[in-house]
């Protein structure tokens, strides 16, 4: 197996490349320590690529299948990353943007620097790749229009997606410092919400985007218990009944986000750059569930994209309260005051 280290260009490849696929995480992961920029922003990559092979539409479901396990070999070390590299880029469509072409062809790059990181976080990446992509593959096999049979197979789909990711975060948090170990078992439980806060966020307002693709990650029974049949949905719906579980979905969303906050509360507040990393991802998810709030029947997800200007405002309100457990609070129930509370649904 090749073991080479990774050169300074490797990192500012990953420097790059982020701002390329993500302007969002190009803004947080800089706000973390410098111990744990490095390894966050390779996850963030790894776990990109793994979106990647789900989401491009050319691809047959033999072949996802296919890559997603090479990938997963590939971040274990037992497969080159050039071979992986060499047999996905050739197959990617014009569906993916050039950044993701450019990741995939790089993707050796990449490995170069996960291979590099201590044991502890190699094994915290590896295992949230191997969950990860195994998880998003085997929900392809069953993607359509219909949406997802319960809220339980949509709290699976978003452990796959997110929960695992908040999993990984909080080992790479724990070896990072003691103080934040010492509240590991709770972190833990608290990351897997955190993680489904954020999906589901994602999950609504790309709800149309989704569509158009064939997709769909709404849950079937609580649309049927207020006498919807997604089979029937269209952009731009005024239907009281679909907007009854699109209510339900926002206070499920909403739980999740307070747990998201609890989780930031348990950082010590020394840690303002792990703070930033938690807040400004809560903060902006709680912004787009109040635009898709008021707009319920909005029928595209630019109509519901949060404005730079409330990025900027949440950046600088989260910074000047990072430190304070009761004003997060306070600001967080003041800010989601008009989203619906649901208490019926734990995990």
């Amino acid at each position: 197996m090749n073991t080479s280290l990774p050169s300074i260009n490797d990192f500012h490849y990953q420097d790059d490349i982020l701002q390329g696929v993500s302007r969002t995480f190009a803004l947080t992961i800089p706000q973390l320590p410098e111990p744990l920029r490095q390894v966050i922003g390779n996850a963030y990559l790894l776990c990109r690529i793994t979106d990647t092979i789900e989401d491009d539409s050319a691809l047959t479901f033999a072949q996802t299948k296919q890559l997603s396990q090479m990938f997963i070999e590939v971040v274990q070390g037992t497969i080159p990353a050039e071979e992986f590299s060499q047999k996905f880029y050739p197959l990617l469509s014009d569906h993916t943007i050039p950044a993701e072409h450019d990741l995939i062809k790089n993707t050796p790059a990449v490995i170069r620097i996960t291979h590099s990181f201590n044991t502890i976080q190699r094994k915290a990446l590896e295992r949230c790749i191997k969950i990860m992509g195994q998880g998003m593959a085997d929900y392809q096999e069953s993607e359509s229009l219909e949406g997802l049979a319960d809220l339980a197979a949509l709290n699976q789909y978003c452990y796959y997606v997110a929960g695992v990711v908040g999993e990984m975060l909080t080992e790479l948090f724990c070896d990072y410092s003691d103080e934040i170990n010492c509240h590991k078992s709770k972190l833990m439980k608290l990351s897997v919400s955190f993680g489904q806060g954020l999906q589901m966020t994602n999950i609504l307002k790309d709800i149309w985007d989704d569509r158009k693709r064939g997709a769909c990650w709404l849950p079937r029974d609580i649309f049927l218990q207020h006498g919807f049949d997604l089979n029937h949905l269209q952009p731009g719906i005024s239907d009281e009944k679909f907007q009854a579980g699109l209510v339900e979905l926002l206070g499920i969303a909403k739980m999740h986000l307070r747990n998201a906050l609890t989780y930031t509360n348990l950082i010590p507040p020394k840690e303002k750059g792990i703070r930033r990393f938690c807040l400004w991802a809560i903060g902006m998810a709680v912004l787009t569930l109040n635009k898709i709030n008021s707009h319920r029947d909005f029928s595209e997800g630019s109509q519901v994209k949060i404005s730079r200007r409330s990025v900027h405002s949440t950046i600088l309100i989260t910074n000047a309260t990072a430190n304070y457990n009761w004003l997060l609070q306070w600001l967080f129930n003041l800010t989601s005051r008009n989203l619906p509370d649901i208490q019926s649904h734990s995990e």
